[in-house]
This record gives structure tokens, C-alpha cells and sequence, in this order.
């Protein structure tokens, strides 16, 4: 029946699903039910700083802010491609070579754009 075929090397990972997920339930709920519970007005207070808090807490943040994040996240993402790379260096060669320079400009054209327009500024 093809609906009820489970391949036998499949075992290992569902067990450790399994395993993680139990772990997962029981270590928190092993801190709710193990850990005090002695709240008090200034507990409960939002943190500041170790200042009185003022205002409300949800502000939005600014567009500027979630962009400076996504190229953070862009640049981070092109160091972590250049360590493999250069692991197999000797045995990509020149072709390799190639291919990262061409994508090392094309993040570099995109962080001078983004330089130009101003995305870098924190003001």
C-alpha cells in the first residue's frame, strides 16, 4: 500500500524528534512548576535601566532601523559563504575564484548603493 510505506532509515530521525521535543516540554515545565513564585510591584515593572519607566513600552520602531537589520543580516550571510569557500579553494581554482569575486562586487555595488542613499546613517 503506498501510504503506509516508511522507509526504515527514517527511524533515527523521528526518535529524535521525539527525544527533542520531549526534552523541549519537560525542561520547561520542570522550571514553571520548580522555580518561586513571589511577585511584587516592582517585579512586575518593566526594566529600564534601573530607571522609572515612562511612557509605553510599544513604540514602533523606526523603517530605518529594520533595514540597517536586513543588511547586517545581507553581510553576515557573505562571510558565512566565504569560509566553505575558501576550505575548497584548491579544488575549485580559478573557476571558484571567479565566481566569488563576481559575487563579492555584486554586495559590494549593493553597499556603496545603500551608502549613497543614506541607509547606513543612524540619525
Amino acid at each position: 500500500m503506498p501510504g503506509t510505506f516508511v522507509p526504515s532509515h527514517y527511524w533515527p530521525i523521528g526518535l529524535f524528534l521525539v527525544l527533542a521535543i520531549g526534552f523541549a516540554a519537560v525542561s520547561l515545565i520542570g522550571g514553571w512548576v520548580l522555580r518561586p513564585s513571589r511577585p511584587y510591584r516592582e517585579k512586575l515593572m518593566a526594566y529600564e535601566s534601573g530607571n522609572t519607566p515612562f511612557g509605553d513600552a510599544r513604540l514602533p520602531f523606526p523603517v530605518r532601523y529594520y533595514v540597517i537589520c536586513m543588511l547586517f543580516v545581507i553581510f553576515d550571510i557573505e562571510a558565512v559563504f566565504l569560509f566553505p569557500w575558501a576550505v575548497v579553494f584548491k579544488n575549485i581554482g580559478l573557476v571558484g575564484l571567479v565566481e566569488m569575486v563576481i559575487f563579492i562586487a555584486v554586495l559590494l555595488v549593493g553597499y556603496v548603493y545603500a551608502w549613497k542613499k543614506g541607509a547606513l546613517e543612524w540619525d
